[in-house]
């Protein structure tokens, strides 16, 4: 007699399809313009579009998009957020749920669009990647950061529990419209923000782009890369298209083959190995570029520890930071027991594995994975160093003497 409880197991493969796109859209909010009408693959959709703002997008432009959407006779319904670090949020995500549900959002041909920072857009990315299990929505960063870090990553991530980026999903958006106008009036030290990851890009692989942040940063954050005016002899707009695109490109070259990161040797995560923790006990004292930049510092300490650079390009990448108006220290990263806490989260994100990104050239990395205490406590003295030669005098850093 044959036992019919015997156990049976089933096998399913499949592969599912990722392909989206990153569009320079100069004049966006011209009426003439299609691009933020046009849903992906093409026509403009039905039913009521829900367009997500955040309160410095609406106060600057609320007037403009909707002038838009009016003058094109789409049917739109609005929600504004507030942009800050603190509002990435469970809370926000299901506010947003709550009026895609209101609009009455169609599944596929009704995307929602976000108009704001990479605060709003990870937020309106991680509902849309929830609601009836994930619909397809437009991207549009309106800041620095977001036009090269965010336009590019297929993940959404919100705060909890202390830490950033807790909860998260792997959702590109099909369409992401980039308008370099829209940094026009971006505040400096949101500029500076975005160079933070600018500047990371750079150190990691492309010492051109290093270059012109060298020659050209400050004025870019100056001119807020916009077009000089006819006849001013300002810095050509090839030079902001040329960072920015350097940027974008650089980051989708990096992340396109391993877009789910399933190898977690990642050399964009350059600068995100002891700052997510860092940024989180700063809030709101630090936005996420700075500490970013921050964290390439210290990263680079490690480095010249190990003899990987020498002294004079360790001096010279730290001479761009401040010439980005980037500090490049900070109190909380000559704590060693935090920033020691902040390396063993890092290491349960990358499964038991340090993999951390450290230069060997500017442009250049390697990965290691046998960092030692004595090393973090050595480069927590340098960044007090840094911090002392910032203020002018020796400031204490906790723990750094140990």
């Amino acid at each position: 007699m044959k036992d019919s409880t015997r156990q049976q197991s089933w096998k399913i493969r499949t592969e599912l399809p990722v392909e989206y796109e990153i569009v320079k859209a100069h004049g966006l909010l011209n009426p003439a313009n299609p691009e933020l009408l046009t849903v992906p693959g093409g026509g403009r959709g039905a039913g009521t579009r829900l367009v997500i703002l955040d309160h410095s997008v609406d106060d600057l432009y609320g007037a403009k998009i909707r002038a838009y959407f009016a003058e094109n006779a789409v049917s739109v319904d609005y929600l504004t957020l507030p942009g800050s670090e603190e509002n990435k949020s469970i809370e926000r995500v299901l506010e947003v749920v709550d009026k895609l549900n209101e609009v009455g959002t169609n599944r596929l041909s009704s995307p929602p669009i976000v108009i704001g920072g990479g605060v709003v857009a990870d937020v309106v990315g991680l509902a849309a990647s929830l609601y009836r299990r994930g619909i397809p929505f437009v991207r549009v960063p309106t800041t620095l950061l977001g036009q090269v870090d965010v336009s590019v990553a297929a993940k959404s991530g919100i705060n909890y529990g202390g830490y950033r980026n807790r909860l998260g999903a792997y959702t590109p958006p099909p369409r992401t419209l980039i308008d370099r106008s829209f940094l026009a009036t971006v505040p400096d030290r949101q500029l500076r923000n975005g160079m933070g990851e600018i500047f990371k890009m750079a150190l990691i692989k492309d010492l051109r782009l290093f270059e012109l942040l060298e020659e050209y940063g400050a004025e870019l954050i100056e001119k807020r890369f916009q077009d000089p005016e006819p006849g001013s002899g300002g810095l050509e707009a090839t030079v902001a298209d040329e960072v920015i695109g350097r940027a974008i490109a650089g980051m989708a070259e990096e992340l396109q083959p391993n877009l789910w990161e399933k190898d977690l040797k990642r050399s964009v995560d350059y600068g995100h190995s002891f700052s997510p923790l860092v940024e989180m006990r700063a809030l709101p004292e630090l936005l996420h570029g700075e500490a970013v930049a921050m964290d390439c510092v210290f990263s680079a300490l490690i480095a010249v520890g190990r003899g990987l650079i020498d002294g004079d390009r360790f001096d010279r990448l730290v001479a761009v930071a401040r010439r980005l108006g980037l500090a490049p220290s900070h109190p909380l990263f000559c704590d060693v027991e935090l920033v020691l806490e902040g390396l063993a989260d890092t290491v349960l994100h990358r499964d038991g594995k340090q993999n951390l990104p450290i230069l060997t050239a500017i442009g250049e990395v390697c990965f290691l994975n046998d960092v030692t205490d004595s090393e973090i406590e050595r480069a927590c003295a340098g960044m007090g160093r840094l911090l002392g030669s910032d203020a002018g005098r020796p400031q204490q850093c906790v723990g750094a003497d140990r």
